[in-house]
């Protein structure tokens, strides 16, 4: 079987998106790892499906899957592709909000007129038992024990589970083994996205991410409302913030507990193929 797809990225977090709003998806982990190697296949940090939605309240559901097969709660630079995708093929219009369904739950899209997607990705969720992370109790800072160091991080779900660590630089060599050791790390039961941000200013972070299932990527929309959530609950940042990530850079808006989070950001297409199975 053949099955079409659209190559797009969001500041390099690549993905490819797959039309199932007729013909059911039917692909299973080891043809999705197939599909995302970099050399021998299509490669892509993670596959969308646009399916049609579970909730009636949703115009569309979208699948995430990660390179290595795996599912994925929520992608936000995927979703920003996903909506970008119905916009081109005349399934959403202009400036107008709308629902689609994650595996994580409701999410609201809006495609501004210069191109640009809004996504609401709902409220971060710090409870430790629901991100999850292992703790006795709810805190701003945790202690964390990785490969013999001691860290203090900041744990919490935007649909996703995330580690988030302040650090002097993000080039910093030693984030080469503590990204995947962190990921992996016993504390988190289902893995996690580790975030490594070092603040520039209240109104501007840097941010490097090793995403569970997929590795170092150029960008991680979950992973920068992540990082600007913990800094924001702390005190040390501003509403709104600009977070530069290796692939571009990226507009999160959050007041607060009990508000919801916004991103901004794009959403580009590469190029449409055939993948010959």
């Amino acid at each position: 079987m053949s099955q079409r797809f659209s190559k797009m990225h969001g500041i390099g977090n690549d993905f490819v998106v797959i039309d199932a709003r007729t013909v059911p998806l039917a692909l299973d982990a080891t043809t999705i790892r197939a599909m995302a190697d970099r050399r021998t296949g299509i490669g892509f940090d993670q596959l969308l499906s646009i399916e049609p939605p579970r909730d009636p309240s949703c115009a569309f559901y979208y699948g995430i899957w990660n390179a290595d097969g795996s599912p994925s709660g929520q992608c936000g630079n995927g979703a920003r592709c996903v909506a970008a995708w119905l916009h081109r093929a005349g399934a959403l219009t202009a400036s107008e909000t709308v629902r689609l369904e994650s595996p994580s739950g409701p999410v609201a899209v809006r495609v501004e007129s210069g191109g640009e997607v809004t996504v609401d990705m709902g409220e971060p969720v710090f409870a430790p038992a629901r991100v999850p992370f292992v703790a006795e109790a709810e805190t701003d800072h945790y202690a964390i024990d990785v490969d013999g160091q001691s860290l203090r991080m900041g744990a919490v779900s935007m649909g996703n589970p995330h580690a988030v660590l302040v650090v002097p630089s993000i080039e910093a060599p030693e984030l080469a083994t503590l990204g995947p050791a962190l990921t992996r790390h016993a504390r988190f039961p289902h893995g996690a996205n580790a975030g490594f941000v070092e603040p520039q200013a209240r109104d501007h972070l840097r941010l490097r991410v090793h995403e569970r299932g997929a590795g170092w990527t150029l960008a991680c929309g979950t992973g920068a409302c992540a990082a600007m959530a913990v800094l924001r609950r702390r005190g040390e940042v501003d509403e709104r913030v600009r977070v530069d990530l290796p692939g571009g850079t990226l507009e999160i808006r959050w007041p607060g507990i009990g508000h919801t989070l916004w991103m901004r950001g794009p959403a580009a297409f590469v190029f449409e193929g055939e993948w010959l199975a």
